[in-house]
C-alpha cells in the first residue's frame, strides 16, 4: 500500500453506464447455483447478516430478545454461524454489549443524527464518541447528502474523515442513502469520498428510504471498491441495507461479491446485509436442504 494515498478530484469520478450496470447486473440473476454450493452459502449469508432495531420504541427488553436471537439463531440445528452483528441506537449499546457477552457477535450503532443527518458536526461527533464510550465495536455513519447535493464535496470528505477519527478502534461504516442521491453517477462519486476520507465499510441505505438496496446500485459501489483497492491497496467492505428478505436475492448479492471483488472480500469482516427479516428466509431454506420439507414462518423467531 503506498505510504501517502493521493486525494482525487472528486468531481471527476467516472461516468457510469447506467444500461450496462442495469444489463450486468439483470444477468446475475439468471445463473444458477449447484446444489453442494447452495447450502455453504445460505450459511456464508447467515453469517453476514447485522440484526438490527432502529425504532422510537425500542427498549431494553427488545434488543435483549434480538441479542438472544443473533446467538441462537436455531438451536435445533447446531452447525449453524451467529450473524455478524446487533445494529442499534447509541443508547442501546451498552444493553446490546452485556447481552451479547463473549459470543464474538459484534454491536453496531447507528450514530450522526440518524437517519437524516442533519445535525451540527460537534453533535454528529459527540453522538459518535458516546457509541464508542458505551462499547460500539461498529458505527454507521449517515452521509450529509444536502451537502454532497450541493457539490460541497469539501465540507462531506472532511465530516466523514472527523468521525472516523472520533471512531477510535471500531470500525466505519458510511451509509449513502443512494435512494436519495438517485444517478448512479452521484452513488459512485459518493463511494469515492466516503473510501478515500477513511470509511472502513460503505453502505446503500438507512431502511428509512425507499427505494433501498438493490442490485444494479450495489455493483456502482463494488466496482467503486475495486477500483479505490487497485488505486490504494486499502479493502473496504460493503453493506447493501433495506429491502433484501429474500434467499435468493442474498445468493444473488453473493455471486456478484465474488465476480466483482473475490474471494478476499467473501466473509462478514468485508461484506455485511442489513437486512433483519433475511435471516428467517435462509434458515428455512436451510432446514429445506437439510430436510427436504419446507417448514412455516412460525417455526422462527420473528425478533
Amino acid at each position: 500500500m503506498p505510504e501517502t494515498i493521493i486525494i482525487p478530484d472528486f468531481s471527476l469520478s467516472p461516468r457510469i453506464d447506467q444500461v450496462g450496470i442495469e444489463e450486468r447486473a439483470d444477468r446475475i440473476t439468471k445463473r444458477s447455483i449447484k446444489k453442494e454450493s447452495k447450502v455453504s452459502l445460505l450459511k456464508l449469508g447467515l453469517s453476514m447478516i447485522d440484526l438490527t432495531t432502529l425504532e422510537g420504541k425500542d427498549s431494553e427488553g427488545k434488543v435483549k430478545q434480538l441479542c438472544y436471537k443473533a446467538k441462537h439463531l436455531l438451536d435445533s440445528y447446531p452447525s449453524l454461524p451467529t450473524v455478524a452483528a446487533v445494529c442499534v441506537y447509541p443508547s442501546m449499546v451498552k444493553t446490546a454489549k452485556q447481552s451479547l457477552g463473549s459470543s464474538g457477535v459484534k454491536v453496531a450503532s447507528v450514530a450522526t443524527a440518524f437517519p437524516s443527518g442533519q445535525t451540527s458536526l460537534d453533535i454528529k461527533l459527540e453522538d459518535v464518541r458516546f457509541a464508542v464510550e458505551q462499547g460500539a465495536d461498529e458505527v454507521d455513519m449517515v452521509l450529509s447528502r444536502g451537502k454532497f447535493l450541493a457539490g460541497d464535496y469539501n465540507y462531506v470528505f472532511d465530516e466523514i474523515a472527523a468521525v472516523k477519527e472520533v471512531c477510535g478502534e471500531a470500525r466505519l461504516k458510511v451509509i449513502l442513502e443512494t435512494g436519495e442521491l438517485v444517478t448512479f453517477d452521484k452513488v459512485r462519486r459518493a463511494s469515492d469520498i466516503a473510501m478515500y476520507a477513511g470509511a472502513d465499510f460503505i453502505k446503500t441505505s438507512t431502511g428509512k428510504v425507499s427505494p433501498a438496496a438493490n442490485l444494479p446500485v450495489t455493483l456502482v459501489m463494488l466496482l467503486a471498491i475495486r477500483d479505490f483497492y487497485y488505486k490504494t491497496g486499502r479493502m473496504v467492505g460493503m453493506k447493501p441495507a433495506g429491502g433484501i428478505s429474500k434467499a435468493k436475492l442474498a445468493l444473488h448479492y453473493l455471486m456478484m461479491l465474488n465476480e466483482i471483488l473475490g474471494g478476499d472480500w467473501m466473509n462478514n469482516h468485508w461484506f455485511r446485509f442489513g437486512a433483519s427479516s433475511l435471516a428467517n428466509d435462509l434458515l428455512m431454506q436451510l432446514m429445506k436442504e437439510k430436510t427436504g420439507i419446507y417448514q412455516g414462518k412460525d417455526y422462527f423467531p420473528i425478533d
